[in-house]
């Protein structure tokens, strides 16, 4: 079992690196320190989890690494670059699919290259090829409607990665699902990412499916978020059910759960 290590800056060049971020909002009445000093690193083909306490501010340091939020503090590049001018090169998958209703599934992975103008004959051959991965050619020409939430989210990742990304933040995209329908998922997901060998930063609420997934465990501590741990994830590739019952898988389970404070695992 490996022992919590505190955040360190990786000597192979990470393709994500964020160092001493913090995030305060501040207004007229009060200030809000969300995030302090939080230094992570992803390497190159990487599966990495974020988990910690509700409202310990994970989903925004997310945003922050995605552009859609401006830290207040400490820097993040992405592939060497200051993060503006590489994001092309990442995509992010949300806590719900936001498929278009009106367009069909293969139109909805097809989507972030319409909006760059490059829908050519080879890019649709592309996201066929995406779909069929994702067991979902049969479902290609039907709208999002007459998908299950779990076929939803898989198109969702299908097209996360139709621009072909080097990384992608993924927010809960598991939380809505049924039990059942998220171990599935959790399946997929590691086969998806074996198969494209994206960088993944990931945040979940599940301790378990964080360790099922991850090539690292990051711990965010208590507001304001800090990295309190950074855990290796010592489990053979790839990763069946069987292994969650393993005294192994149960050792991480529980070792994270009382860095987090959490009186009981998190399901």
């Amino acid at each position: 079992m490996n022992t919590p290590r505190t955040a360190e800056v990786m000597t192979d060049h990470p393709v994500i690196h964020l160092d001493r971020v913090g995030m305060t909002y501040s207004s007229r009445k009060e200030t809000n320190e969300v995030l302090r000093d939080c230094s992570l690193s992803v390497r190159s083909g990487e599966f990495v989890s974020i988990v910690g306490q509700s409202g310990g501010g994970k989903t925004t340091l997310l945003r922050i690494v995605s552009g859609l939020l401006e830290s207040t503090a400490g820097t993040v590049n992405l592939n060497g670059q200051n993060i503006d001018k590489s994001l092309s090169d990442l995509s992010m998958v949300f806590q719900k699919p936001v498929l278009l209703p009106w367009r069909n599934i293969e139109d909805n992975v097809l989507l972030p290259m319409e909006f760059r103008g490059r829908v050519t004959e080879d890019m649709r051959t592309y996201a066929k090829e995406l779909l069929e991965m994702a067991g979902l050619t049969h479902a290609a020409k039907r709208n999002p409607y007459e998908l299950s939430g779990g076929m939803q989210q898989r198109v969702a990742i299908c097209r996360a990665l139709v621009s072909r990304p080097s990384i992608m933040l993924m927010d809960e995209p598991f939380g809505a699902l049924d039990a059942m329908t998220r171990d599935t998922m959790n399946i997929e997901l590691q086969r998806i990412w074996a198969e494209t060998k994206r960088s993944i930063l990931f945040v979940t609420h599940s301790i378990p499916e964080a360790v099922f997934l991850s090539d690292r465990v990051v711990v965010i501590g208590d507001r304001p978020g800090r990295v309190i741990a950074d855990i290796t994830i010592d489990l053979p590739r790839l990763r069946t059910k069987a292994h969650r019952y393993t005294p192994e898988f149960y050792e991480y389970e529980t070792q994270i759960s009382e860095l987090i404070g959490a009186k009981e695992s998190i399901a």
